[in-house]
């Protein structure tokens, strides 16, 4: 591999901006407080070496505990092992040895329990919130109150469908129209080099939690792969993410649908459950149309999906890539010191094929190449 591809491992992120933004006076006022707060220690220090007190003066101690950024981070839940990695990846690097004091709350998918945990966070008038969102919509009010009580909202992965774009901070994720887009042009490609016709295709859509901007993008993608290239769905039903979704959803279509010959899936835990599916079936997931088997194509590239790319089982893993933290703390940081930063940035990210029959997908102008997964290569993943 290349050095550029090495990297690509380990991916940083894309800045992809739309427009930079400089933060305003009134969202300088946290990093104000932060330095009058570090004054007030020093000068307290200084008092401390003037009338010769012990090492661990109470007022010094509780303020030093006070200099940490406190950040409120609602995570819609855990419901694949992407979320998992998406959590840790922001637990660990907004930590307390990184200066910030992280208060966490796990929504379970719902969206009543994140509005409940943002205006507490509020109350508790912390310093920024972090947001992944459970859908796009229905974030206008509580935005509008963290607005008002002068705290930075910074969301990711999912995006906000908000009246107003100055609701929040900054926005980190991935391109998920991009992802769909991806996946149709290896799709389209693979099928053009094993002499797949078009009309042979009879395409399950395993969808998303709908209205997820993840579940927007990559329905939206095979929608217009299937009107540009002629092919058809023959179903589409949400499986929210789960692999016990994915398998309930894949068992009852391919009762009523037994011609469905690619499954293709919104993330990897369907993807697994669908396999579950096939096999308990009778079936096989493979690459090989021609005798039988059903193609699989899948989002995410976690580590439990990229196994059964090596196992040949998954066809096309897109990665969807959920190390933000670092991305999430230098928005803070630089929001909190008065620096420009990124109203949007799109985290850098791969595709891994079980076979090298396509290396290279064209997207608008660019050429998106397509990885070979090797054992070496998984080896190297962070998740």
């Amino acid at each position: 591999m290349k050095n550029e591809d090495m990297k690509k491992m380990h991916p940083g992120t894309a800045s992809r901006g739309m427009h930079r933004i400089v933060c305003h006076p009134e969202r300088r006022e946290g990093s104000f407080k932060k330095k009058i707060r570090i004054l007030y220690l020093l000068a307290i220090l200084a008092l401390c070496l003037m009338s010769g007190c012990g090492e661990k003066n109470s007022a010094v101690t509780e303020e030093n505990e006070n200099m940490h950024i406190t950040v409120g981070f609602s995570q819609l839940g855990a419901e694949s092992d992407w979320r998992e990695a998406n959590t840790r990846s922001i637990r660990s690097t907004l930590s307390r040895e990184n200066g910030f004091e992280l208060l966490f709350d796990d929504a379970q998918q719902k969206q009543d329990k994140q509005i409940i945990a943002i205006r507490k966070f509020i109350q508790q008038e912390v310093d920024y919130i972090v947001l992944a969102p459970v859908t796009e919509t229905g974030w206008d009010a509580v935005l509008g109150e963290a607005k008002d009580a002068g705290i930075p909202v910074v969301i990711v992965d999912r995006r906000v469908d908000v009246k107003d774009d100055e609701l929040f901070t900054a926005w980190i994720g991935s391109d998920f129209a991009k992802e769909g887009a991806v996946a149709c042009e290896w799709l389209y490609e693979y099928t053009k080099a094993k002499g797949i016709s078009a009309s042979e295709l009879r395409i399950a859509d395993i969808q998303g939690t709908l209205g997820a901007t993840a579940q927007i993008g990559r329905t939206e993608g095979i929608k217009k792969g299937a009107a540009k290239y002629g092919w058809k769905i023959v179903a589409a039903e949400p499986a929210d993410y789960t692999r016990a979704k994915g398998r309930e959803v894949m068992e009852r279509l391919l009762r009523t649908n037994p011609e469905i010959n690619v499954a293709y899936c919104e993330n990897d835990n369907e993807a697994i459950g669908v396999i579950e599916a096939i096999e308990a079936a009778g079936l096989k997931a493979g690459a090989d149309i021609k005798n039988g088997e059903i193609l699989v194509i899948s989002f995410d590239a976690a580590r439990s999906g990229l196994n059964m790319v090596l196992e040949g089982k998954i066809a096309l893993d897109v990665e969807c890539n959920p190390i933000q933290g670092a991305s999430v703390r230098g928005v803070i940081n630089s929001v909190n010191e008065g620096r420009e930063y990124e109203k949007y940035t799109y985290v850098t990210e791969m595709a891994f094929s079980a076979d090298d029959t396509v290396q290279s997908v064209k997207i608008g102008d660019e050429d998106y190449r397509i990885t070979t997964l090797t054992e070496k290569l998984l080896e190297m993943r962070e998740y």
